[in-house]
């Protein structure tokens, strides 16, 4: 969602990591630190960051990774001997076929799945994966969860549904709302009966029904160069026929290059109530 900002966007220096990791050591502010750029696992010293941030006080700290690299057994242990616990990995597809042509890496597929399986055998870490729901890829979401039935250790999978950061979606990504709605619901299901955490993001909350739930839009607290945030603000988020009488704190609405491809869904979007201090007799 973010390929076309990462040439422009100066990356944290190593300074401001330093910064960050005696900051926590000292206030104890953070728990939790997450470690992601453009793929984390290539800096030669990632484990050195994650031995630090466990000294500053990080009780978890997670990787966000496309899982390539995980393939390896000798680098998952090293990740894990420096403190990694939580291991967040993106699976594009439910096959090679469809992770690959996404990932335009031929043999992706295959290597980030058995990093996923061989953390499956560490049970000391968390492994959470994510798929951004695009065009390409939201037919896949119920074969996804069976594709990845057999990971004992895998404790949730996340959905994203994607947004350009643009008012237009010239890669034509973005999927309709409508058309992936019963496979999403399918996959919510089909997950958590098995035991699986769900989390969806992006996707109008009223549409979920009884799968509401699943909907969870925050976000922890990003360090991040500044021009981010202008590019972030083209998306245009929160547009909705029924913004004004709603009452949901978690859905994002509608974004502008959503509105221009698919329109309103007037007729389908539905208001939440209004918590009870909010309504007028």
């Amino acid at each position: 969602m973010i390929e076309d900002t990462m040439d422009r966007l100066k990356p944290q220096t190593e300074e401001q990591l330093h910064a960050l990791l005696a900051h926590n050591g000292m206030h104890r502010k953070w728990r939790g630190l997450i470690l992601t750029g453009s793929e984390i696992t290539l800096h030669r010293d990632l484990p050195e960051w994650v031995r630090m941030a466990r000294l500053s006080g990080f009780d978890k700290v997670r990787i966000q990774t496309h899982g390539m690299r995980l393939g390896s057994e000798s680098y998952c242990a090293e990740l894990i001997d420096a403190g990694v616990n939580e291991f967040f990995i993106s699976v594009a597809g439910a096959d090679a076929a469809t992770h690959d042509g996404i990932t335009t890496v031929p043999g992706s597929f295959d290597k980030t799945l058995r990093g996923l399986e061989i953390l499956d055998q560490s049970p000391n870490v968390v492994t959470i994966t994510n798929t951004v729901v695009t065009e390409r890829s939201y037919r896949q979401l119920p074969q996804l969860v069976e594709r990845l039935r057999h990971l004992t250790r895998l404790a949730q999978m996340e959905f994203w549904f994607y947004f350009p950061m643009s008012e237009q979606d010239d890669k034509n990504l973005i999927a309709s709302h409508l058309d992936a709605l019963p496979l999403l619901r399918q996959a919510i299901d089909a997950a958590q009966a098995i035991g699986r955490g769900v989390e969806v993001k992006n996707f109008p909350e009223c549409l979920l029904g009884s799968d509401r739930g699943a909907l969870y839009n925050d976000q922890p607290e990003l360090y991040i160069d500044d021009a981010f945030w202008t590019e972030f603000m083209r998306n245009g988020f929160y547009q909705c026929v029924h913004r004004a009488k709603c009452g949901s704190t978690q859905c994002l609405g509608l974004n502008t290059a959503y509105v221009k491809k698919f329109g309103w869904h007037a007729e389908v979007l539905a208001p939440l109530p209004l918590p009870v201090d909010q309504t007028v007799g």
